[in-house]
This record gives C-alpha cells, sequence and structure tokens, in this order.
C-alpha cells in the first residue's frame, strides 16, 4: 500500500495540474463534499494506507486545491485523535495519579505545540510544492519495507 499510494500521489498531482480546483477556500466547501472526503478515511484501516494522505487524495479527487484539502484533513483528525485518546483512558480506567496527571498533561501541551509547528509548516510547503516528493518517498519506503522482509523473513 506505500508504493500504491505513492504511486497514487503521482498520478493524481500530474492530472491535478490540468484542471482548475472547484473548491479553493474551505468555506467554498459543500457538507456533501466534506461528508466525501471524510469517507476516504476509512481506506485508512488498510495497513499502510496514511489516513490524511488518503484523505488528501480523496479532496483534490473531489475538486478541492491542494492547501484546501491538506486544511481539512487537518481538521478531520481532530475528532479521531479525540476517540483515540478517548478510548485508551477509558481502557485504563481514569484512576490516575497526581503525577500520571501531570506527565499527561505535559505530553498533551508538547504534542499540541509540536503539531502546531509541523502544520505550519507543512501548510507552508503545500502553498509552493506539490505531493509529488511525498509520493516518491512513499514509494521508497515501500520497496525498503518489501526488500526488508525479503531478506529477513527467512532469518
Amino acid at each position: 500500500m506505500l508504493i500504491l499510494y505513492g504511486v497514487l500521489f503521482i498520478l493524481v498531482e500530474n492530472w491535478n495540474k490540468r484542471r482548475k480546483p472547484k473548491v479553493e477556500t474551505l468555506s467554498d466547501l459543500s457538507y456533501c463534499t466534506a461528508f466525501c472526503i471524510g469517507l476516504f478515511q476509512v481506506l485508512a484501516l488498510i495497513p499502510g494506507t496514511s489516513r490524511s494522505g488518503a484523505t488528501i487524495l480523496g479532496g483534490i479527487l473531489l475538486g478541492a486545491s491542494r492547501t484546501v484539502s491538506a486544511e481539512f484533513t487537518f481538521f478531520l483528525a481532530i475528532p479521531v485523535m479525540f476517540g483515540a485518546s478517548l478510548l485508551k483512558m477509558l481502557k485504563f480506567g481514569f484512576t490516575y495519579s497526581g503525577m500520571e496527571i501531570a506527565i499527561l498533561l505535559t505530553g498533551m501541551i508538547v504534542a499540541f505545540a509540536v503539531s502546531i509547528l509541523a502544520i505550519k509548516f507543512l501548510m507552508g510547503y503545500i502553498k509552493k510544492h506539490d505531493f509529488k516528493a511525498f509520493g516518491y518517498y512513499r514509494i521508497i519506503l515501500g520497496a525498503l519495507v518489501l526488500l526488508y522482509f525479503l531478506v529477513f523473513a527467512n532469518v
């Protein structure tokens, strides 16, 4: 899937060069299109599929600009991450010591700050570049993973 989605990123970016996006701002995104982009998240259930990659590709295929697709993908991550965190907390129960709460809060604050910086960097990159580099990265990583399993599967 790493290789397949890498190829898809390159193909979609080549196709995207020849078209004008129908949706150029988040406010232009219709509820129907937003829902359909959200459905692309289901593809992330397939091992090796990036949730954000699937939704970005879905957004572009549905007529959104690269920037809108990426921004919307980050917004889609909020309920997913919140839900995953809540499930983990339910799994471990709510009997945290003061030290565990302090560690949890520190982790949340650091993760939030780092994610803001990463999103800011990525959005700046997306405005100037396409996703082909990400496609090539996925192809190379997929080839390395296959090579690893071919070499070390019999060990």
